[in-house]
C-alpha cells in the first residue's frame, strides 16, 4: 500500500509531533485548522494546509467531510488521526476508507468494537481478561435498584468515551440520582451518547496502561506498561514507564491480558489497553482499550527507543510487524508531565489568555512536545495542556531530578499554569517512594498546595526593572543622571498588586546600576550586575537571578524556581471596584449548560447554581452564601466571559 501525502485531521502537539515524523520519513504533509488556529505551529510546519471551518470553533476538527474535502484538494492519501477529535470515531475511519485513503490508526471495526465500555467489557469476559464488577444498560432507575449490590462507593462512567467526560464518583446513596444525571448530559455532550455504566470502585487504585502494537494481520505484541496514577479531574497529569509498582510476575499478567484484548479485536495500528490494578491485592481489572496514540506515548518511546507514529505510518502502509518487536527491552525510566493552563488552587480550572513566554531549558534527556509559542492564545475553545515535558533517565530518580530541574527553570508567563503543583508533586517523598493511587492528589493535598512564597524580593527586582525602563524611555533631557527627580524629599514608589495584597517598594538611585529600595520599612541595596536575558543583582553577598517578563500593565517575576504575577496598581481609583461577595460570577469564558435557580428562590451557601461547560468539561458554579435569587442573568447556551455576573442575590 503506498503512501505519499498524510494529512493529520488534528492541531497542537499532536499534529506537530506526527508531521515531525511524516517529514523524517520523506512524506508530504498536510495540516488542517479552524480560523482560530490560523496561525498556530502546526499550521507554519506542514507543507500545506487546509482552513475547516470559521473561529472560533471546536467544531471544525469534527466536520468530517471537510477534512475528506482537504484530503482530496490537497491530494493527501493518507489521513492520521492524532488523539481526541475524531480519532475514536468508527464512522470517520469507515469514511476515510469509503473515500480511497489510508486511515492511519485501527480498522473501523476494531474502533467499534471497544467505542462502547459495556459491549467491549463483555467481549474482553468472553476471552478470559478480568473485568471490574458493575452493572451497565440501565436507566437511572435501574442503577439506583442495582447499586447497593454493587457496592459503594460507584463509579459512573460514559459508554462511549473517556477523559474523565461523563465520569463520577458516588459514596452515598442519596447523591446517585444527580450524579447520574451529570453524567448522562456531560456524555451525550461529548460523545453523542449517554449511555453509561456502574462499576465497583476500587479503593486504592493505580492506573496502569500497556502499550501494544497489532498488524492487521493476527499478531499484536505489547511494549510494557506506563503508570498513570497521578490525576485530577479523572485525567492524568503525570505518567511514567515502567511502573514503579511492577514487578516481573505483575508484568506479566498485564501485557499477557493486554495482548489477549488487542487479539480479540484483530487490533491493527498503536493502542493502548487501560487496567486498574488494586494497590492491596495487586488484582487487575480491564478498563478499556485506546484505540489510538496516547498523549503520553513518549514514554515508551524514550524506554524502547522506538518511534511509535512511525510504527503506526508503517503499519497502515502494510508492512507486519517485524519479529524483533518481540525482543525490545526497557532501557532506564521515563516521566512525562503535562503542562496546563489551569489554576490548581481552584479545583483546577482551565484559563485563558496569552502566553506572554514560553520557554523551557534545554536538559540532557529532556524532550518537550508542545502545540505553543510565546505570543500564541490560549483560548475556551480546545485542550489547556500546553505542553508534554518528558524526562528520560538511566534510573527513575536521575530521570525525575531531571524533570524537576526543567520545570524549576521552566518560564511560561501570561496565563496561570500548573507549573508549581507539578513541581511539588516531583518532589514530594511519596512520589519519589513510588507509593501512588488515584487518590495521590486528595491524600497530599496539604503538601501539594503549600502557601504562595513570600513576593517581597520579586517585587523589589520588578521596581528596579521598571525604573531601568522608564529611565531608559525619556525623550527628553538623555544626559540627566539615572533616577533624578525634581523632588530632593520623596524617593519615587511604585504599588504592586499581587494576589490579593497591594505592596509598595520605593527606590532611589545611587548611581548607574545601584539603587536603594524600601518595602514595608526594610530597606535593600540592589546593585544591577546583568540586565538580558535576565536580570542579575547583587543584594550584600548573595547574588540573585530572575526572569522579569512584561505585558502591558503586568510584570511576570521568574525567581528561585518560583513565578510572581505583578500587576502595576493604577494611581487613582477607577470607581470599577464593588463587593460581589452575592454575586455568583464565571470563573472563565463559557457556556451555559444548565441554570438550576429561578429569581425569588432561596438558597443556601455552597447550592449549585449554574452549570457551565468551558474546555470540554462542565464547572458547576454554587451559591458565594446563603440569600435570596435577585436576577438570573443568563439563560442555557448563553456564551460569557470570564467574570461575568450570572446570578445575583439579594
Amino acid at each position: 500500500m503506498t503512501m505519499q501525502t498524510l494529512l493529520v485531521a488534528n492541531r497542537g502537539e499532536i499534529a506537530r509531533r506526527i508531521l515531525r515524523t511524516a517529514r523524517a520519513m520523506g512524506l508530504r504533509t498536510v495540516a488542517v485548522c479552524s480560523e482560530a488556529d490560523l496561525h498556530a505551529p502546526h499550521v507554519r510546519e506542514a507543507d500545506q494546509a487546509y482552513c475547516l471551518g470559521p473561529a472560533p470553533s471546536r467544531e471544525s476538527y469534527l466536520a468530517i467531510e471537510r477534512i475528506l474535502a482537504a484530503a482530496r484538494e490537497t491530494g493527501a492519501d493518507a489521513i492520521h488521526p492524532g488523539y481526541g477529535f475524531l480519532s475514536e470515531n468508527e464512522l470517520f475511519a469507515r469514511a476515510v476508507e469509503d473515500a480511497g485513503l489510508v486511515f492511519v490508526g485501527p480498522t473501523p471495526a476494531a474502533i467499534g468494537a471497544m467505542g462502547s465500555k459495556i459491549a467491549a467489557k463483555r467481549l474482553m469476559v468472553e476471552h478470559g481478561v478480568p473485568v471490574v464488577p458493575g452493572v451497565s444498560g440501565l436507566d437511572d432507575a435501574g442503577f439506583i435498584a442495582a447499586a447497593d449490590a454493587v457496592g459503594y462507593p460507584l463509579l459512573i462512567k460514559a459508554s462511549a468515551g473517556g477523559g474523565g467526560k461523563g465520569m463520577r464518583i458516588v459514596r452515598r446513596p442519596e447523591d446517585l440520582p444527580a450524579a447520574l444525571e451529570g453524567a448522562r448530559r456531560e456524555a451525550l455532550a461529548a460523545f453523542s451518547d449517554d449511555q453509561l455504566l456502574v462499576e465497583r470502585y476500587v479503593l486504592e487504585p493505580r492506573h496502569i496502561e500497556v502499550q501494544i502494537l497489532g498488524d492487521g494481520q493476527g499478531r499484536v505484541v505489547h511494549l510494557f506498561e506506563r503508570e498513570c496514577s497521578i490525576q485530577r479531574r479523572h485525567q492524568k497529569i503525570l505518567e511514567e514507564a515502567p511502573s514503579p509498582f511492577c514487578d516481573e510476575a505483575l508484568r506479566e499478567r498485564l501485557t499477557s491480558a493486554a495482548v489477549k484484548a488487542g487479539l480479540a479485536i484483530g487490533y491493527r495500528s498503536a493502542g493502548t489497553v487501560e487496567f486498574v490494578v488494586d494497590g492491596k491485592s495487586g488484582e487487575i481489572f480491564f478498563l478499556e482499550v485506546n484505540t489510538r496514540l496516547q498523549v503520553e506515548h513518549p514514554v515508551t518511546e524514550l524506554v524502547t527507543g522506538l518511534d511509535l507514529v512511525r510504527l503506526q505510518l508503517e503499519i497502515a502502509m502494510g508492512r507486519p510487524l517485524d519479529d524483533a518487536l518481540a525482543e525490545v527491552r526497557l532501557g532506564g525510566h521515563a516521566i512525562e508531565a503535562r503542562l496546563y493552563a489551569e489554576d490548581p488552587a481552584r479545583d483546577f480550572l482551565p484559563e485563558t489568555g496569552r502566553l506572554a513566554a514560553f520557554a523551557i531549558p534545554a536538559i540532557e534527556g529532556l524532550r518537550v512536545d508542545s502545540g505553543v509559542e510565546a505570543g500564541d492564545e490560549v483560548s475556551i475553545h480546545y485542550d489547556p495542556m500546553l505542553a508534554k515535558v518528558i524526562a528520560w533517565g538511566p534510573t527513575r530518580d536521575e530521570a525525575n531530578r531531571r524533570l524537576l530541574a526543567a520545570l524549576r527553570g521552566a518560564r511560561v508567563h501570561g496565563v496561570t499554569t500548573n507549573l508549581a503543583f507539578l513541581r511539588a508533586v516531583l518532589a514530594h517523598p511519596a512520589w519519589r517512594r513510588g507509593e501512588l493511587s488515584t487518590h495521590f492528589i486528595a491524600e497530599h493535598r496539604s503538601e501539594l498546595f503549600p502557601p504562595a512564597p513570600d513576593p517581597t524580593l520579586a517585587v523589589r527586582l520588578a521596581t528596579v526593572a521598571h525604573a531601568l525602563a522608564l529611565d531608559e524611555a525619556r525623550a527628553i533631557l538623555p544626559d540627566l543622571p539615572l533616577g533624578w527627580r525634581n523632588n530632593r524629599f520623596a524617593d519615587p514608589e511604585t504599588r504592586w498588586v499581587v494576589g490579593d495584597q497591594t505592596l509598595a517598594c520605593s527606590h532611589r538611585a545611587l548611581g548607574q546600576a545601584r539603587f536603594l529600595t524600601r518595602t514595608g520599612g526594610v530597606e535593600e541595596t540592589i546593585e544591577v550586575l546583568h540586565r538580558d536575558p535576565a536580570l542579575v543583582v547583587r543584594i550584600g553577598d548573595r547574588i540573585v537571578k530572575a526572569v522579569i517578563t512584561q505585558a502591558d500593565e503586568t510584570r511576570f517575576v521568574h525567581l528561585d524556581g518560583a513565578d510572581f504575577r505583578l500587576e502595576l496598581a493604577p494611581r487613582f481609583s477607577t470607581g470599577a471596584e464593588r463587593a460581589a461577595a452575592g454575586t455568583c460570577q464565571a470563573p472563565m469564558p463559557g457556556k451555559v449548560i444548565a441554570v438550576r435557580v429561578a429569581p425569588g428562590a432561596s438558597v443556601s451557601e455552597g447550592e449549585a447554581l449554574v452549570v457551565l461547560e468551558a474546555m470540554k468539561m462542565e464547572h458547576t458554579l454554587e451559591a458565594p452564601r446563603a440569600g435570596t435569587v435577585a436576577e438570573v442573568l443568563v439563560q442555557p447556551g448563553d456564551v460569557v466571559a470570564g467574570g461575568q455576573d450570572l446570578i445575583v442575590l439579594a
